[in-house]
């Protein structure tokens, strides 16, 4: 069976995508930082028969990424690697003239620095796997300026810039980063507490993420709503 880690998988669009691919019969290496809502979602996981590690931990901690790729090496491989896990830098969002620096480099370490880690951990299984991909979860505050998302929005342009030249880099895997749409999420509730208006839930942006694993297009950056629209 095809095995991913998914990071941030507790809830949102983390736990969204481990329960598509548990239905698909994917074995799932599962990190986040609140034990009891990530053992309460890999159990309801198990529930579909596949077999699923759920490791509480922060992905800033190298000893807890290596955690996660020793734990897939024990499943038997790693074929997909999905880095979902995010900080917002600032809770709630702030104009940059307010942005404590800390809370930048807060935002990079989990968004950017992290992830590369993580990826870096991850290469030497990713590189024999028969179809091996990299998914960066990104955001249209990346590529779009919105007033307080600038922090956060730096954080996930530094990430796309780095999957795509992990894409030139690592020519055998497909990399690709995805901005997956406005969601309902305690992210973004806790980017905006006061924007209560309707946006959908994060299981409709998984479809996206699935085609992508079906057809494997070229390694690049992709909207969910440009994946869902063209099908």
């Amino acid at each position: 069976m095809p095995v991913a880690i998914i990071t941030g998988a507790s809830k949102g669009l983390g736990r969204a995508l481990g329960a598509a691919l548990a239905r698909r019969g994917w074995d799932l290496v599962l990190d986040a930082r609140t034990a009891a809502v990530l053992e309460e979602t890999a159990v309801g996981l198990k529930r579909y028969g596949t077999r699923v590690v759920a490791l509480t931990g922060d992905v800033t901690d190298a000893g807890h990424r290596g955690e996660l790729v020793a734990a897939a090496r024990a499943l038997g491989s790693l074929d997909l690697l999905v880095s979902n896990a995010s900080a917002l830098g600032a809770e709630p969002l702030v104009r940059l003239a307010e942005l404590p620096p800390a809370g930048l480099r807060a935002a990079l370490e989990t968004n950017v620095v992290a992830a590369l880690g993580l990826v870096q951990e991850a290469l030497p299984l990713l590189r024999t796997a028969p179809s091996g991909a990299v998914v960066a979860v990104s955001s249209d505050a990346a590529a779009e300026a919105y007033e307080t998302w600038g922090g956060y929005g730096a954080s996930k342009a530094a990430l796309d810039h780095l999957a795509a030249v992990l894409a030139v880099e690592e020519l055998g895997l497909r990399v690709w980063a995805v901005d997956p749409g406005d969601m309902r999420t305690d992210l973004y509730a806790a980017a905006v507490p006061d924007d209560n208006g309707p946006r959908p839930a994060p299981e409709a942006a998984v479809p996206g993420f699935l085609r992508l694993l079906d057809e494997r297009p070229a390694s690049g950056r992709y909207t969910v709503s440009a994946l869902v629209e063209a099908r």
